[in-house]
């Protein structure tokens, strides 16, 4: 006859060997309650856990009815709460000899007693750190105490749940950072590469969303890594809700991808693409800042965009590379033309670096006209790009290089450089070219340093500050911080230089930047001035401009003047100055030089300091 104590070894020797097999927590636990029931006949056992919130989870009850256990199942612990909710509560033994009549089990002896169960003896489970887990208990149908042997197999087994459950939480642990982003908890590049394989390998029919946190790196950069963090997490939370029934991953530092189940149309695609698109968009406070949060997403469906897992993120990549160049902050699904599109930014890209690596990124200038006198008052510095053949070609033709943040920085410091020669040159040769435009981009904007390149390059060619204006467009508004831009505005006006906002009208440009930003010069975008001669509305709208910039003591320039009628118009509004191809189109800089000689305005410049008027573009 084998002794209790041999029993007992023997089941701590089969439940340590399941542990260290990787048996689930559960299956340990509901083993480890038929042993101990074996070996003490008419004993009912019970394991429960306890959650973050304090509530009781049953873990094993083997020879408990269902709904008992449902009937405990999210029970507070407490200073009364049973056996076992007291017991975790108290971090303490509770022998409750007699259910029926002791008052922790006042609110609970009803989902006991009909079971015929008088007595319950609950011990706390503890791990080694001192935390309370669980709690094991022993339920009888006598009232009565523990024996000696109940309570050294209460120990035995209250030790072997200990271990079990603090082994399954390091298992959970290392799942979960195996799986799961510590920072918005849901799941990782892993877990993301095993779903897709997944339901590739089972010949599914899903749908595969790719999306990009639009600036987060300007966020870093202006706020902190914390704030950074606060936005990363924000909009995990956000995507999540809104694409219930997907899985959505967080697989890199701004990157999330959802996988859409069971989905075969182009429509449920992009109405799940708007709904994150909403779910996103609104403002997020992070400790007093309010940053306004966008995503950007790229779509494919399996089958149609790709016939295994590689192709499709592939194709959902380059959708989404597309929208961040074409449709920044929306939704663009993959189309075969994209492929093309690809190559061809690509082709354009390298031809500028191409070019900036042999200085063939050069101004040509466009006069501005004083309307009354038609005599030039400024010039416009507009990039053209010199070919390998010779041929000169527009900005428009490589206008998207410049969504390349580098490149972008790279062109305004080779301009910044080619301007300032060409303005020492005018200025030695005694002609009066007083004032410079150029447009810069949000580039310039993010890295912090315009003010001071401007004003080296300046410096170098002996070209005095105020000779040079900056012009910005709405995508500098966008594409930064307002506080940035706002200072580094400031810091180009305290050097001297002058601020035309360009295009107004268009776009995102607002009277809301005339009030929050130090403007001097407003751009009348062409597409007012084109049909002002027969437009009532554009006439009306430009009149509004030219009262409103005098009363805030701003000049204002019409751009894209093509024909007599209209110069006559806007002079007989009130507008002095504009520019346009009834005058000249852009030229290089020696055919400024003859136009300036023959049409330029006499020394002084035209308008004083802070009243000066020029351009940028």
């Amino acid at each position: 006859m084998i002794r209790p104590s041999g029993h007992l070894q023997a089941l701590q020797n089969d439940i340590l060997e399941d542990i260290a097999r990787g048996e689930a927590l559960a299956t340990c636990m509901e083993r480890l309650c038929h042993r101990a029931e074996a070996i003490s006949p008419g004993v009912v056992c019970s394991v429960v856990n306890v959650d973050d919130r304090g509530c009781l989870q049953p873990l094993a009850s083997p020879s408990l009815p269902a709904h008992y256990i449902a009937g405990i199942a999210g029970m507070q612990i407490g200073p009364q709460a049973g056996s076992c909710g007291t017991a975790i509560h108290r971090a303490a033994p509770v022998e409750v000899t007699d259910i029926a009549t002791d008052p922790l089990w006042q609110s609970y002896a009803q989902l006991v007693l009909p079971l015929g169960l008088r007595a319950c003896w609950s011990t706390p489970i503890k791990a080694r750190d001192g935390r309370v887990v669980g709690a094991f208990a022993f339920y009888f149908p006598k009232p009565r105490q523990p024996r000696d042997l109940e309570r050294r197999i209460v120990a035995t087994c209250v030790h072997l749940c200990a271990i079990a459950i603090e082994h399954d939480e390091v298992r959970t642990r290392n799942h979960r950072l195996a799986y799961f982003d510590t920072l918005t908890r849901l799941p990782n590049r892993a877990q993301f590469n095993d779903a897709i394989a997944t339901i590739s390998a089972a010949s599914q029919r899903y749908g595969l969303l790719l999306i990009d946190i639009d600036h987060l790196k300007i966020v870093n950069d202006t706020l902190g890594h914390a704030a950074g963090d606060s936005l990363i997490a924000g909009v995990g939370d956000r995507l999540s809700a809104a694409l219930g029934g997907c899985l959505t991953c967080r697989i890199g530092g701004d990157e999330f991808a959802a996988l859409i189940p069971g989905c075969d149309s182009a429509a449920r695609m992009r109405s799940l693409a708007s709904a994150a698109l909403a779910a996103v968009a609104t403002p997020l406070d992070h400790d007093g800042h309010s940053i306004q949060p966008s995503v950007t997403i790229g779509g494919a469906i399996a089958g149609e965009d790709g016939e295994d897992s590689v192709t499709l993120r592939q194709n959902a990549d380059l959708a989404l590379y597309h929208a961040k160049e074409t449709r920044r902050g929306r939704y663009v699904r993959f189309r075969r033309k994209l492929r093309s599109a690809m190559m061809h930014r690509t082709r354009i890209r390298k031809d500028v670096a191409g070019a900036l690596g042999s200085e063939r990124i050069i101004p040509y200038y466009q006069p501005i006209i004083r309307l009354d006198t038609a005599e030039i008052v400024g010039v416009e510095a507009l990039a053209r790009m010199r070919l390998d053949d010779g041929r000169i070609v527009a900005a428009g033709e490589f206008q998207e290089a410049l969504q390349d943040p580098k490149i972008a920085h790279r062109i305004t410091t080779q301009m910044l450089a080619s301007v300032a020669a060409d303005m020492a040159d005018w200025q030695d040769a005694g002609l009066h070219v007083r004032h410079v435009g150029l447009n810069v981009t949000s580039a310039d904007f993010q890295k912090g340093d315009l003010a001071q390149r401007a004003a080296r390059a300046l410096d170098k060619g002996g070209v005095p500050m105020q000779h040079l204006v900056i012009e910005i467009t709405e995508q500098v508004f966008m594409g930064g911080r307002r506080d940035g831009v706002a200072r580094t505005m400031e810091a180009l006006r305290a050097l001297g230089m002058l601020v035309a906002l360009d295009d107004f009208g268009t776009g995102f440009a607002s009277l809301t930047h005339l009030l929050d930003f130090p403007i001097d010069i407003i751009k009348i975008d062409r597409s007012f001035v084109g049909p002002i001669d027969s437009g009532a509305r554009s006439a009306v709208i430009v009149e509004s401009l030219l009262t409103m910039t005098r009363r805030l003591g701003m000049k204002i320039i019409a751009e894209g003047i093509e024909t007599q009628s209209q110069a006559q118009r806007l002079e007989e509004m009130g507008c002095r100055f504009g520019q346009g191809y009834l005058y000249s189109p852009p030229v290089p800089a020696f055919i400024i030089r003859e136009l300036v000689q023959r049409f330029g305005q006499a020394a002084p410049a035209f308008l004083p300091e802070r009243d000066i008027v020029a351009n940028a573009a």
